[in-house]
């Protein structure tokens, strides 16, 4: 027998949690304490929930395991909300551990700080966002609660949720077991893959997409080696930018629909079998799609169901489905006379002159200075930052592409750090470095030295290139290099393409402390990547308004 918060602990670390993330609070002392003094996992707090989420989010991306965020009840919780809709949004199996009221207290007849409406309401809010719950009231039963929660999150790649009342963090209980994964029906999965691979094999220009789910479950490896032996065009959508970033030549592009490639677009909405693994179907994603999917060639792999034509696959994991879709690889003998587009051309070779700097700019010296030291793996939140990843090789990023929530880009690339030990760059713009910039602030303590590229336009410039009239779009300069050095970091503020490509060649050769390259940009100048997206919502938009 062992504590309850102790066998937690264990049963994290034997579902492939790394470290947690959290900001203590009365709730859930008792239980850091036990995390602090069992070393069982490392845990980083920071200073503001919603960074909490995002770091763990973040780590649970990279390591293609579990993320762990830890808060107190109440008023720590609930700040970390707006956090995990996005985790659940994008498919990020996060664990929400929070603290809660004792039995004690909840029979008390008083109103509880920290509690909203009832003392429940903070379980009925994070069952909306979170695909298992449990509270562990009963420590007979909550070894068991834990294993199907824990197996949950990794099976579905989506938040959970325990809650853990503070007078049961000593309780004795037994270990927490790891419960097998859940496999597909034999005969599903046969059916299913024979009809896969019958359209495979009578296509003449089959497409592969891959999406977010292919990295959560570990699958890059294998997705590479399916789309060479199959010798099928590999593209990604926006939100899964980055995947198969190590692997050489395979990923055509990022399609965008008509804001995107050409040659990709039409490559994607010309394919006569499209493959869309771990696709999410969203705006963000299919938006600027300019034709309309044909689902009789289309195979959509997602949340443990695929779809094939109009038939459907209930509870059959994307793992199982690539493993057959391997074995039967060499079944498929038609040949697929279309060559693959052209692999895109990113911006380089960026001249050190005294011109003012353009995102398009940052893309080109970020790649330079990947051809001189080596790819990093890169964290990046909403907005014009977003986009000009999109100009820079297809390193690893993670990124809310769909729930596009901002405040992401800095707490992620702490979290990427922390989970990695390898030194990430962050893309940030002004509006939301003002949000969870400040976290920078916590990288000492824990010895991490991200290189932070922060776009100052002075504005919310992705708003403002939709409303350029309005003036709410603006803001102040904070002058957030002069900050960088109460916060244990270095700083510096650039304004010509000689000034940036100096700046970022001295930041990833300083090492110990974060590095903040502040680049200041004219407002309403925009990546080449956002101006085309601009353009495709609105001819988007207008088609649908003529309909």
């Amino acid at each position: 027998m062992q504590t309850l918060a102790a066998s937690l602990l264990q049963g994290l670390k034997a579902h492939g949690a790394r470290e947690l993330f959290g900001i203590p609070g009365d709730f859930v002392l008792a239980f850091f304490k036990v995390v602090e003094e069992s070393g069982i996992l490392p845990c980083v707090t920071l200073s503001h929930e919603p960074a909490v989420g995002f770091a763990a989010d973040a780590a649970a991306r990279y390591n293609s395991g579990l993320g762990v965020a830890v808060v107190t009840y109440g008023a720590g919780a609930f700040n970390l909300v707006n956090a995990i809709a996005g985790a659940y949004a994008e498919r990020s199996p996060v664990v929400v551990i929070a603290g809660a009221p004792g039995a004690g207290e909840r029979a008390s007849g008083f109103l509880l700080h920290h509690q909203a409406r009832s003392v429940d309401t903070q379980f009925a809010v994070f069952k909306e966002i979170t695909c298992d719950q449990a509270i562990l009231t009963d420590p007979v039963t909550a070894p068991q609660e834990i294993a199907r929660v824990l197996r949950s999150a990794r099976e579905r790649s989506l938040p959970v949720y325990i809650e853990l009342p503070r007078d049961m963090v000593d309780a004795p209980v037994a270990p927490v077991p790891v419960l097998p994964r859940r496999v597909a029906d034999p005969e599903a999965l046969r059916e299913c893959a024979d009809e896969i691979v019958a359209k495979l094999a009578a296509a003449s220009s089959p497409v592969l997409m891959v999406d977010v789910e292919i990295r959560r479950y570990g699958l890059e490896d294998k997705i590479e080696t399916l789309a060479r032996t199959l010798g099928v065009p590999v593209v990604t959508t926006f939100m899964g930018r980055g995947l198969l970033g190590s692997s050489s030549g395979v990923v055509c592009g990022t399609y965008l629909g008509s804001a995107g490639d050409p040659a990709v677009t039409q490559l994607v909405e010309e394919a006569d079998a499209l493959l869309l693994l771990g696709v999410i179907v969203c705006d963000t994603n299919f938006a600027l799609s300019q034709k309309s999917f044909d689902w009789r060639r289309t195979v959509l792999a997602i949340d443990r169901t695929v779809r094939v034509g109009h038939h459907v696959y209930p509870d059959l994991p994307l793992e199982d489905l690539v493993d057959a879709l391997l074995a039967r690889a060499g079944e498929i003998r038609s040949v697929w006379p279309r060559p693959a587009p052209p692999r895109a051309a990113y911006p380089r070779g960026l001249v050190a002159d005294d011109q003012p700097i353009t995102p398009t700019d940052i893309a080109a010296a970020i790649n330079d200075l990947f051809d001189r030291h080596g790819a990093m793996p890169m964290t990046s939140d909403v907005g014009d930052c977003l986009f000009t990843a999109l100009e820079i090789d297809n390193t690893a990023l993670a990124a809310p592409g769909y729930y596009a929530g901002m405040g992401f880009g800095v707490p992620a690339g702490i979290g990427v750090a922390a989970a990695t030990r390898e030194r990430p760059l962050i893309l940030v713009g002004d509006g939301a470095f003002q949000m969870t910039g400040w976290e920078l602030g916590n990288c000492r303590r824990y010895g991490l030295d991200p290189i932070v590229v922060l776009f100052n336009n002075c504005s919310w410039e992705m708003l403002r290139v939709f409303q350029p009239e309005s003036q709410f779009n603006y803001l102040d300069d904070w002058n957030f290099a002069a900050t960088a050095p109460a916060l244990g970091g270095y700083g510096e503020r650039v304004a010509t393409r000689r000034e940036l490509i100096d700046s970022l060649e001295r930041a990833v050769t300083r090492r110990g402390r974060f590095s903040l390259v502040e680049v200041m940009l004219a407002r309403g100048t925009t990546s080449q990547a956002l101006a085309r997206f601009v353009a495709g919502f609105k001819l988007s938009r207008d088609r649908a308004a003529q309909k």
